[in-house]
């Protein structure tokens, strides 16, 4: 009776020892994302930004096409797979806080000969079943830290997923524009072919009249091959983008996929900017970079914490045949034998302690690195498109002017006062500026598109693994409580 109210005397004194003790904690950091401009350089008022913007350019195909990719993007399936990892390494990280508990089992059958001179042998048994437990006191909190590190990666990981499907919605509409664009230089490389044909016929006509010389010819049939020639060239530029567009949706390039859309939208007003602060909560590679900067501050607590010393309990009872033999009473001699403390480690642990803090300090110039170049890519689509509009006013405006000098050129030619040349300058000018304008849209509409996938969102967040659909928030991310 007295050894065990010893026991329980030392064993409260221990509970009370690893109450008292004070766990390491991760820093609190006052702005990790430094200073940050108040506005963006091009602050506008306009509409609200829709969240899943894509519906902006109204084109059911191409919401379609979206909702396909993120249901059998290759990439977002890789994604969620990281996901599933982090939240097994979580938990793994986590079995440290509860004491283990392992079985064992034993049995055996054997036949004993006796040697009183009889042949009469003797069978034997032996069985025998145990139980053991171990647990370590976390005095300093490292167990905790470590498990706080391994759940913030769950919802890092989270953040890495709803990156990955913005990008892949973004690269679908780049795609979809592109394929566009190219059925539109088609069409317009179709109707060039005809005008030419055209001047042709009238300039062979001349010549046939002895009004020409069959240079004038000679050049014209040149223009007439010219765009004969840049048709395979755009049929094998819009076939490559199908191509891609297959990978993004998941599938092999031979599935055919349907675009219905021969023209591009327009993309509206600029919508409101909103401020640089902004972007800290709605892009998902910031929110990543900050958990994992977060998680880096809990890795250097776990570090130092474990330079100190630890305490493990162990327990164990067995049972053999016609006994009960439960070794608690010894459980004071295995945790004398379970105290360690590091005395000579040649600075490996305080080396750790200094690696764990280099890595915290990369990710917080990682972090803040991120939240510039999301400033600077808000930044980047604002200039462009502003100056693109201005642009294709402009190159608008150009287009004009030419197709004017070529009537007048075509006039003067008709009239025989000036020869062929200046009629064919012009017409290529026409043409190619013709070309360049459907050009100059569709990378109107792709810095629209950047706008949205820098200024981020919140649509994501309620994709599944399943679908893909944003239906409802996927529950297991944020049930740990830190």
């Amino acid at each position: 009776m007295k050894d065990h109210l010893k026991t329980l005397i030392i064993f409260m004194a221990i509970v009370i020892f690893a109450s008292s003790c004070t766990t390491f904690k991760a820093q609190i950091r006052t702005n990790p994302a430094g200073e940050l401009p108040k506005t963006f350089s091009l602050y506008t008022t306009g509409p609200e930004r829709p969240e899943r913007w894509w519906k902006e350019f109204k084109d059911p195909g191409l919401n379609a096409l979206i909702e396909e990719a993120l249901s059998g993007s290759f990439t977002l399936k890789e994604a969620w797979a990281h996901l599933n990892q982090a939240r097994a390494l979580a938990v793994q990280a986590g079995s440290g806080l509860y004491s283990d508990l392992t079985g064992t089992a034993r049995a055996s059958q054997g036949r004993q000969r006796t040697e009183n001179g009889s042949a009469n042998t003797q069978t034997t048994k032996d069985y025998s079943l145990g139980l053991a437990s171990t647990y370590e006191l976390d005095l300093w909190g490292r167990v905790r830290s470590e498990r706080e590190a391994a759940w913030l990666e769950v919802p890092a990981t989270r953040e890495d997923v709803n990156a990955a499907a913005m990008t892949v919605a973004a690269e679908v509409t780049n795609r979809w524009a592109n394929i566009i664009s190219q059925r539109m230089q088609k069409a317009l490389l179709e109707e060039q072919l005809q005008i030419n044909q055209t001047y042709l016929e009238l300039v062979e006509l001349r010549f046939q009249n002895a009004m020409v010389s069959a240079l004038d010819v000679y050049q014209q049939r040149q223009v007439v091959e010219q765009v004969k020639a840049q048709m395979p060239l755009i049929e094998a530029q819009k076939q490559l983008l199908m191509h891609e567009l297959a990978l993004l949706l998941g599938k092999p390039p031979q599935t055919p996929i349907e675009i219905t859309s021969d023209t591009l939208p327009a993309p509206v007003e600029i919508p409101a900017t909103g401020l640089p602060a902004d972007l800290l909560s709605s892009r998902p590679d910031i929110r990543s970079a900050g958990l994992r900067l977060y998680a880096a501050d809990w890795q250097v607590a776990a570090a130092r914490a474990n330079r100190l010393p630890r305490i493990s309990l162990t327990a164990s009872a067995s049972y053999g045949p016609g006994e009960l033999n439960m070794l608690f009473n010894n459980w004071l001699l295995n945790l004398a034998a379970n105290l360690t403390a590091s005395i000579f480690d040649g600075n490996r642990l305080a080396a750790e302690v200094d690696r764990a803090e280099a890595v915290a300090d990369e990710r917080l110039s990682a972090y803040r690195r991120t939240v510039v170049t999301a400033v600077k890519e808000v930044e980047d689509a604002l200039v462009s498109e502003e100056k693109q509009r201005q642009h294709i006013k402009a190159l608008e405006a150009e287009i004009a002017v030419a197709r004017k000098a070529l009537d007048r050129a075509r006039e003067r030619y008709l009239k025989g006062l000036n020869d062929y040349l200046p009629v064919l300058t012009q017409l290529l000018t026409v043409q190619g500026l013709e070309r360049d304008l459907i050009q100059r849209h569709t990378e109107l509409l792709i810095y629209r598109v950047n706008l949205h996938r820098a200024f981020g969102g919140t649509w994501t967040d309620g994709l599944t693994p399943d679908t893909g659909l944003p239906t409802a928030k996927i529950k297991g991310d944020m049930d740990h409580e830190g």
